[in-house]
């Protein structure tokens, strides 16, 4: 859709990220850097002080203490993260459950690992809410369930998990081998002074997880390819023999200055909700009286709008056709779902500069 929107000249709110540069502060550390000799291999699990940032900030922000030496690998992107997590976990013939919609990046990997996908689609509530199907995550665990990959808060959907939600995962998986892969790469955007809830902070979960999270969306670099993983000790160990090998080591100067201005702007990271919430809050302020459906997105900086009442066709061929003939790209939730998906939702990114989200909706509401 990037592409096509390109090509088109089409306004793109399709592929997640900002239209906007992390701050002058952190960008100006990395030059420093640069300038200042951060320019070789940095240690293979990531440079000591960005590993204390986040050691802080998980402190902080989810109340666990981490072993900076044992607990954290700095990774290239959350998808090198994901990659080398699922290549360490999933051996030929397992088979790891996944929940509809899913990132497209999970299936090739455990494809590539020689695994068995099993997907659980979410349920949709009365209000449009996606929620997980518990009953059915259950039903689908069985000897040969090697991982669980969840992804909260949820790409494309912005859904959230409640602490009744950790709980209800624990129970399922306590008498089991399986293990659970968290993406929480949105973990700092959650709305309405809801907490994100990681698996970081539960100590029966915490004991089977890998953590995966990204720099990226912190602060508006997504194409830095900055992310983390945070295991205990022993699936670290397994996460860092296939890491050494995938990538080695992250950008030292970019790791460097991410560091030094995390270090000094915690808060970053209390704030950034407020921004994105912002941004949410006028996008739907924007299309309110058109013809879509929606609710503000709970979390991510991605909006879902059902439009069953302009249009009955199915979501690949409006997104497509709308990217051509008004000139806004979007993602069909059909592409997140191993099944074709039935509803009518378009994913919409709002991470965007206020005239580019103005004059989008401004075609949107001509619809």
């Amino acid at each position: 859709m990037s592409r096509l929107a390109a090509e088109t000249g089409a306004i793109n709110l399709s592929q997640g990220y900002p239209s906007f540069d992390p701050p002058q502060e952190l960008t100006d550390r990395i030059t420093w850097h640069l300038e200042h000799g951060a320019n070789q291999y940095a240690p293979m699990p990531g440079v000591p002080g960005l590993l204390q940032v986040i050691a802080d900030k998980t402190r902080r922000f989810q109340g666990r203490t981490l072993d900076v030496e044992r607990e954290i690998t700095v990774s290239t992107g959350a998808t090198e993260g994901l990659f080398s997590a699922i290549t360490a976990m999933v051996h030929r013939g397992d088979e790891v459950i996944v929940l509809d919609p899913a990132y497209d990046s999970y299936e090739p990997a455990i494809a590539l690992a020689g695994g068995i996908p099993r997907h659980v689609p979410m349920l949709v509530d009365e209000d449009g809410e996606f929620h997980p199907d518990w009953q059915r995550i259950g039903d689908t665990i069985n000897a040969r369930t090697r991982l669980i990959v969840i992804n909260f808060p949820h790409n494309p959907t912005g859904a959230i998990l409640s602490g009744a939600d950790l709980d209800t995962l624990a129970d399922l998986v306590r008498d089991t081998d399986c293990y659970i892969l968290a993406d929480e790469v949105y973990e700092h955007i959650v709305f309405e002074n809801e907490p994100h809830r990681s698996l970081v902070s539960h100590d029966e979960l915490w004991e089977r997880s890998l953590v995966i999270s990204s720099f990226g969306k912190t602060v508006h670099a997504t194409g830095w390819k900055l992310g983390y993983c945070a295991a205990p000790p022993a699936l670290t160990t397994e996460f860092r023999k296939i890491h050494q090998f995938t990538t080695f080591a992250v950008s030292t100067p970019m790791q460097c200055g991410v560091a030094d201005f995390l270090r000094d702007h915690m808060d970053w990271c209390a704030n950034l909700p407020a921004f994105y919430e912002a941004k949410r809050d006028r996008f739907c302020e924007l299309l309110d009286g058109s013809r879509f459906r929606f609710r503000p997105a709970r979390s991510t900086f991605f909006q879902l709008l059902d439009y069953g009442a302009i249009s009955d066709e199915a979501d690949a061929s409006v997104a497509e056709r709308w990217t051509r003939d008004i000139g806004v790209a979007s993602i069909p939730l059909t592409v997140f779902c191993n099944t074709p998906f039935t509803g009518t939702r378009l994913r919409f990114c709002f991470g965007k500069d206020d005239a580019t989200l103005e004059e989008a909706a401004r075609r949107l509401r001509e619809l």
